[in-house]
Formats: structure tokens, sequence, C-alpha cells
């Protein structure tokens, strides 16, 4: 009885089978916005992605402040004299040989950094993430006579020297944070990559 339905009305047939494809293909186009909707945005790729310093006007002693993942990150030119003072006070030092994973393994030593004239850090301070400032004098008053200058954190008292490395006593746990990096010339430095993470 259906097949006589069919056979005596086939531009109905036709019909459901038209109306069929364009309900298909009125799904496929809505759903393509909303899926592409889900992928990241240029800017949260970029966000993600390795950063790049220009290193070669930076003076000794100087610092910059380079964005990499929405976070801060020091390169600081080290002088002699800051690299002298880094050492003798590991006594004072929560993890004088960086013990602990704060940076990679390649930063693993007494500067911790790849050439002892540059240091790379996040610019947050491992307590609560709040920027530190900058301190280049010895021993200030409010800071103690032990003091070497290096990175302070005012808002809870947090003291690091020129290595990053956490001063005992403090509220900050750990060093602070070294990313990943790698040199790509003298004067570029790609912050978030290296040859070892491949």
């Amino acid at each position: 009885m259906a097949q006589d339905r069919d056979t005596l009305n086939p531009q109905r047939r036709q019909l459901l089978v038209a109306t069929s494809a364009l309900g298909g293909a009125a799904v496929v186009a809505t759903a393509i916005p909303f899926v592409a909707s889900m992928a990241p945005s240029e800017r949260a790729r970029s966000a993600g992605a390795p950063a790049e310093a220009d290193i070669s006007k930076l003076g000794p002693g100087e610092i910059a402040t380079v964005e990499w993942r929405g976070k801060p990150v020091w390169v600081l030119r080290r002088t002699p004299e800051m690299i002298q003072r880094l050492q003798g006070r590991d006594d004072l030092l929560l993890d004088p040989a960086s013990e602990r994973d704060q940076q990679p393994p390649y930063c693993r030593n007494a500067t911790r950094s790849i050439k002892p004239g540059i240091y790379v850090s996040l610019a947050l301070c491992t307590h609560l993430g709040c920027v530190p400032s900058v301190r280049r004098d010895v021993a200030p008053a409010d800071l103690g006579p032990q003091w070497p200058g290096g990175f302070y954190c005012p808002c809870h008292g947090s003291k690091f020297d020129f290595a990053g490395r956490v001063f005992r006593n403090v509220p900050a746990p750990l060093n602070l944070e070294i990313p990943q990096h790698k040199y790509l010339s003298d004067t570029r430095l790609l912050i978030g990559e290296d040859d070892q993470s491949a």
C-alpha cells in the first residue's frame, strides 16, 4: 500500500528529498561559524607565542621589560660589579644553588643565566605575583646591612639578588622564575622557546 502511495505521488517524494537536503545544508552552514568561533583568535595565538627582545641598546646596569604571555619579563644587562655581588652570600639565601625548578636546566648555575652578563626572569614576586622594583643600591638602611642590591617587593618585603635568588626570612618562597629562552644572535633574544623544548 505504501508503494502505491509513492508511485501515485512522485512529486511529494522529490519535495521530501529536497527539503532534507536543504535542512542538512542549513545545519552545516549554521555549524561552521559556531565551530570556527571556538578556535583561538590571532590575539590568543600570539599571546602564547615566543617574544623577541632586542638587547643591542641595553647599556650596563639597564633593564628592559618585555611582555610574554601577558606577563612582564625582565632582561637585565648586569655589570661586572652586579655579578661580583652574587658571590659570598649563600648563607643568606633560601635556595642559593637553584635546586627548585624555577629555571630551565641551562640556567641552574651561579648567575642563573645562559650568559653571565644577561639576566632574564619573570618580573613577578613568587609570593603573591606583585612586580618587584629594581634596587641597584647596596645596603640601604631600610633593607638591612647584608643587602647587595637586587629586586625588592615593596608589597610584603621580599628580597631577591641580581640572579633572582630569594633571601631567607621573607614571604616569597621561591627564586624568581626564569622562562625558556635562547639567543638568536648577540643582540636578539627569544623568550618562551629554546633549543631543548622541541
